[in-house]
């Protein structure tokens, strides 16, 4: 069974012992789950069976419950708890996930939580606040376990034997100076089977890079994917060594970022509650409803500049959509290739002309292939060679000018600041329908008339 099938099961049987009356089964299947599989439940109820649910998760899961909503109903849970329980729910995580949880707390809780801490927690989990929630430092932990280079394996493993115990997902220790600056890593298999009076700084790899505190976060996830990476050393701007992140961190900066994609292709929030209420929900669909309304227009302010062509040659009317939806199709497809890339880094300033021209050769190809197709079909349907001729250089013109709006819109749009992914099918739409009407409408006129 899929995960999406085991979700909706059990949504469903948690309705039914919901509608029973009985809160004992509910009680525990919940503490058959996960929080992340509470949090899956959690979004897939509405408010009011949402809130009910909520009551009845422990209170030790509640901190990594709330970590795995999306904003927008972790926001209103939060409201309903608290500050006794906020502060409950923020001593049972780690630190990197406490300081994601802190950014939506009201103030004075924040200031509760911070006063709950011991010293140490405290001066850590400080650490992280310094840097921005989207970056390394944000995204790092600070329970490192570091050695130092003039040891020997030995008592690396003695040492190791006093903790009793590492941080989840170790596979190296940091070898620092006295100074606390990175110097390389330490495989803990290297631990394992080299000599035991082999030092630290004869066997530590030290091409293992760090990464800059500063660095963006899809970029540290780019390079744990591209290296297959379990955790990774995060420095300061002096070289100092600060945390680490690990690869769970990274997994859900990938899904984040997925989800985000994936919304903002249709103008939505990748955080938007299911069960929203409607007037926030029609709000933020109105607004991209509205600016979808305006490039309509702009396409139909085309088709109206030809009207006594349309008039005349009335198959035109019949054969404008496909013109124009080819071309969509076209253009979302580079379109969708050029912000994955831009996602990954894979396309920039350097690149530009060559994937432009890679571009224009695949559109020309499909436009010639596909315009035989159309024009054949559109002389045996009209009886007319003429007419099949205009929609044939139609198309190849909107496949051509739409494959060329695929690599240039989303550059320009991250140029100005705006995110491609969000507002790149919007202004590719227009480009399509506006082109397309135009070259058909207007060989028509030159053609035919």
């Amino acid at each position: 069974m899929s995960e999406r099938d085991s979700n909706e099961t059990a949504v469903r049987r948690l309705r039914e012992r919901l509608g029973s009356g009985n809160m004992l089964p509910v009680r525990r299947a919940l503490h058959a789950l996960n929080p992340a599989e509470i949090a899956s439940l959690l979004a897939s109820l509405p408010p009011t069976e949402r809130n009910l649910v909520w009551e009845m998760v422990s209170p030790e899961d509640d901190g990594e419950v709330l970590l795995h909503l999306p904003e927008s109903i972790r926001t209103g849970l939060i409201r309903q708890m608290d500050t006794a329980e906020l502060i409950k729910a923020a001593e049972e995580l780690e630190i990197d996930d406490l300081a994601d949880l802190l950014e939506g707390l009201p103030e004075t809780v924040t200031r509760e939580v911070l006063r709950a801490l011991d010293a140490d927690d405290r001066a850590r989990l400080e650490q992280v606040l310094a840097y921005e929630p989207d970056t390394a430092g944000g995204l790092m932990n600070t329970d490192t376990v570091t050695v130092r280079p003039d040891v020997s394996l030995d008592v690396v493993q003695r040492y190791l034997r006093l903790r009793g115990e590492v941080p989840a997902h170790t596979d190296a220790l940091y070898v620092v100076d006295r100074y606390g600056a990175y110097l390389g890593a330490l495989p803990l298999d290297k631990i394992l089977t080299r000599a035991a009076d082999d030092l630290v700084a004869n066997v530590m790899e030290r091409e293992t890079p760090a990464i800059p505190a500063g660095e963006k976060e899809h970029d540290v996830a780019r390079r744990f994917e591209s290296a297959d990476l379990v955790s990774a050393p995060v420095v300061d701007g002096k070289g100092i060594l600060v945390g680490r992140i690990t690869v769970d961190d990274v997994v859900d900066v990938i899904r984040a970022e997925g989800e985000h994609n994936m919304m903002s292709m249709a103008g939505l929030a990748e955080d938007e509650d299911l069960f929203a209420p409607v007037r926030q929900a029609a709000l933020r669909r109105g607004i991209w409803l509205g600016i979808n309304l305006m490039t309509a227009f702009a396409a139909a302010w085309v088709v109206g500049r030809f009207e006594a062509t349309i008039g005349e040659v009335v198959a035109l009317a019949v054969l404008m959509p496909v013109v124009a939806s080819m071309g969509g199709i076209g253009g979302s497809q580079t379109l969708t290739l050029m912000i994955r890339s831009l996602a990954l880094g894979q396309a920039g300033v350097g690149n530009t002309r060559l994937l432009l021209r890679k571009e224009l050769s695949v559109a020309a190809v499909n436009g010639l292939l596909w315009s035989i197709v159309v024009g054949a079909i559109a002389a045996w349907w009209f009886s007319s060679l003429w007419l099949a001729l205009v929609i044939a250089l139609a198309l190849v013109v909107n496949q051509v000018i739409a494959a060329a709006s695929g690599v240039l819109i989303p550059l320009i749009l991250k140029r100005m600041g705006v995110d491609p992914a969000l507002a790149g099918s919007v202004v590719l739409t227009t480009v399509t329908d506006v082109v397309g009407f135009f070259a058909l409408l207007g060989l028509g006129t030159v053609i035919l008339l």
